[in-house]
């Protein structure tokens, strides 16, 4: 068996025991271990991918063996294999925290999460513009169970305010990413990302029927001035859900506009300066609305918009460095954004909030905590040694080498401003771990000291550590996912190579 057959299976795979697993009754825990086991199955095939496809191959597979424009087409390249890899190690690392933080014990839990991972995984290999909606839509209906999960108890107005902002918003997004493909369709007769190479050079029809789908993308992805909904929609959810959606749902998106186009617009220099103009936008807009939040999950939230401008600066510069920046900057930011959510939801059902205010002087010594926010937050911010630093000294020099210098300078200076607002948050939760202070607010004798200053237990600090010591690995060694970045942006500075393993 070829091994590029195997590519449907990131789709079947989790599809089969989504199946099997929502038959589990309420007092079963079998769900589990198999939720956790195919997660771990997962990751492990996208890691093999990558090992196949780092040398710059390409595997591609027309489902069920029928001719081009029939069949579903799956491609993978080293872009969409690094891709499949990080967000397969996030969900099992946040599958992981909610099952013991008890959001994972709701019985539809596991099923809904394997819908959500052959959602993701179809969109990061399909090369069909159609077959991509699909997928998105797939993902998206998982997701709008997963919103209203909580604890029997514990859901809240907030919640369901978010979720229907969520699934407004995300219905008008896919219903205007569904026009520019039957624009696409009807102007160019194939929606197939081989076929239309080059096509948006030679069509103005089709250009615009591509741009109106990188609009929606670009709203999923929550650029500017479309960011809000991010901000409000993503901490309204469980602390589990919200570190799973921060590494998946925006990160497809922004995926799927470095690769449509690269694909159809061929990296095409004269739109180019409009997504310089607005990621620079999204970068400090993001940053600033952080400054005024008073939550942790809104506050990190805002500087995932903040963030999502860094990355999609690297196709906007569509220089082999700068997309290589990007593309690391797309991959650290999905594990260090995820890391830090992860410790905000730790904190939040340790202490039953995460509104700074309630926590001043209420957190008692957590040192596991600290240590993994600390690592995730300077990695955040573009410190040394960390993997942020690698990505922001990589995509300010390709900025700089490609004449932007106002979006280097704007980069530089929201870095400053991230780095503050991250120590704002350290300081109000974490100080009496650096400090040795006890929680001020209460008396020395009371009980309820006693059980403030008992830690975070372990189990439900170490996901946000574990995913900290990666941003740390990544940073000392970051040569070797530069090299593999480099692969990927190869691949869409010259698509030939893509475009001749889809085509007959």
């Amino acid at each position: 068996m070829m091994i590029d057959a195997l590519l449907p299976l990131f789709v079947a795979f989790p599809l089969l025991f989504a199946g099997i697993t929502a038959f589990a009754g309420v007092r079963f825990r079998w769900s589990s271990v198999l939720l956790v086991a195919v997660l771990a199955v997962n990751l492990a095939g996208a890691a093999a991918f990558v090992a196949v496809t780092a040398d710059g191959s390409i595997l591609a597979h027309q489902v069920g063996g029928w001719a081009p424009g029939i069949a579903i087409p799956f491609v993978a390249d080293a872009f969409s294999t690094l891709m499949l890899t990080v967000a397969g190690l996030l969900a099992l690392v946040c599958v992981i925290f909610a099952l013991l933080a008890g959001t994972g014990r709701n019985r539809l839990f596991a099923p809904l999460v394997l819908v959500l991972m052959a959602g993701v995984n179809g969109a990061l290999c399909t090369a069909d513009l159609f077959n991509l909606f699909v997928f998105i839509e797939v993902m998206l209906l998982a997701s709008y169970g997963l919103l209203v999960i909580a604890k029997k108890g514990e859901g809240t107005l907030r919640s369901v305010i978010g979720s229907r902002l969520y699934v407004a918003f995300n219905l008008f997004v896919s219903t205007v990413f569904l026009a520019g493909v039957g624009l696409v369709y009807g102007a160019a007769g194939t929606v197939n990302l081989a076929e239309l190479a080059g096509a948006a050079r030679e069509s103005d029809v089709v250009a615009a029927g591509v741009a109106v789908c990188l609009f929606a993308l670009g709203m999923k992805a929550a650029v500017v001035p479309v960011h809000g909904w991010l901000a409000r929609a993503y901490p309204s959810t469980s602390p589990a859900i919200t570190a799973l959606f921060s590494g998946l749902h925006t990160k497809v998106a922004i995926y799927a506009i470095y690769r449509i186009y690269a694909v159809v617009f061929e990296g095409d220099p004269q739109y180019l300066w409009i997504g310089v103009v607005l990621f620079s936008a999204t970068m400090l807009i993001g940053v600033l609305g952080a400054v005024g939040e008073d939550r942790m999950r809104s506050i990190l939230a805002f500087h995932m918009v903040s963030q999502i401008g860094y990355i999609l600066l690297g196709v906007a510069l569509f220089t082999p460095l700068g997309l290589t920046a990007g593309i690391f900057y797309l991959l650290h930011h999905m594990i260090v954004k995820a890391s830090l959510f992860l410790s905000a939801g730790a904190i939040e059902h340790r202490y039953g909030t995460d509104r700074l205010d309630d926590l001043r002087g209420k957190v008692g010594r957590e040192p596991v905590l600290a240590v993994a926010f600390g690592v995730a937050a300077l990695s955040l911010a573009g410190l040394p040694p960390f993997s942020g630093f690698v990505a922001k000294l990589t995509l300010i020099t390709g900025a700089i080498d490609n004449g932007q210098v106002i979006a280097a300078v704007i980069a530089l200076v929201v870095s400053l401003i991230t780095l503050l607002s991250m120590l704002k948050i350290f300081n109000v939760v974490f100080a009496p771990t650096i400090t040795g202070r006890t929680p001020a607010e209460e008396p020395a004798s009371s009980s309820t000291v006693t059980q403030t200053r008992t830690a975070t237990p372990l189990r439900l600090a170490a996901p946000a550590l574990v995913l900290a010591a990666v941003t740390l690995c990544l940073g000392l060694g970051a040569q070797g996912l530069l090299d593999l970045a480099g692969t990927a942006a190869a691949g869409l500075v010259d698509t030939t190579a893509y475009v001749k393993a889809l085509l007959p």
